[in-house]
């Protein structure tokens, strides 16, 4: 890969396990909970978890809905197989369905962002029964373009893959032994039948992120990504959806009335000079 998007998978698994291992220890925690769908993303999270805790001390949480691939769930049972994780499968679907049939003719984004949220209600209920952190599971391309469901699956305590791109995950997954089956299967949320990420985007991950890595990691301005071979039409439309998305990337922002305002000045438990 000549596009400055291949990474050293031996190196960033260590510094992954380590983060991962550090922030939940500086918290006073030694175990973790995962979503675990049968995904690419939530795969390599999860793999990193168990490298890091050990595979006794992460839960994998299965959450399907009525529509729910099948091919998610035997997924998700081959990685809890493989790694030898305690798990739980607790369906949405009765949970899901009352808010639903509140309305008539919602809209299938309404739909998927309340079983996003469902989910993440379920996630962190296991959380405190098992006690452990909530590990997220969205990659760095997501998180730029806004396509997370915020308060869903952007919700977590810390999140060990927000720094790569899909097509970094991609490589990492196979340093972390995930099968191939799941690593090839076209990405999605699995919130309704037929669904993929990049049917719903409108572009490839592999396109995305070669245009991403140029505008953020490398500050080229719009117009040489146009003049680097991208259309013009594609470069607006990604800048737009990565400034436009700003607000899910942030806490929520607190007006500043003192001087030692949460956020703004007060940041790290370092503030109170430990």
């Amino acid at each position: 890969m000549d596009n400055g998007l291949s990474i050293d998978t031996g190196l960033v698994r260590k510094i992954l396990t380590e983060f991962i291992r550090s922030e939940i220890g500086r918290a006073g925690f030694s175990r973790a909970v995962v979503n675990l769908s049968g995904g690419i993303d939530s795969a390599v999270s999860f793999a990193l978890a168990t490298a890091a805790l050990g595979p006794e001390n992460v839960l994998a949480v299965r959450l399907p809905y009525k529509t729910s691939s099948a091919d998610s769930l035997e997924h998700a049972q081959v990685l809890i197989d493989q790694f030898g994780c305690p798990s739980v499968t607790i369906p949405v679907t009765e949970m899901v369905d009352p808010l639903v049939a509140l309305e008539q003719n919602m809209s299938a984004v309404r739909k998927g962002n309340i079983m996003a949220r469902v989910r993440m209600i379920v996630a962190y209920d296991q959380s405190e029964a098992f006690k452990g952190l909530v590990v997220g599971t969205g990659n760095k391309t997501e998180i730029l373009l806004g396509y997370t469901t915020l308060y869903g699956d952007s919700a977590c305590a810390l999140n060990p893959i927000g720094d790569l791109y899909k097509t970094q995950v991609r490589q990492l997954a196979r340093d972390l032994q995930i099968p191939e089956v799941i690593i090839a299967k076209p990405p999605s949320a699995d919130l309704w039948n037929g669904q993929t990420d990049e049917g719903e985007l409108g572009f490839t991950y592999e396109n995305v992120d070669r245009l991403l890595y140029l505008l953020v990691d490398q500050r080229y301005r719009p117009e040489e990504c146009v003049e680097a071979g991208f259309s013009e039409k594609f470069v607006r439309q990604v800048v737009e959806r990565v400034r436009r998305n700003q607000f899910k990337r942030i806490l929520p922002p607190i007006a500043k009335l003192s001087s030692r305002t949460v956020g703004y000045d007060f940041l790290y438990l370092r503030d109170w000079g430990t």
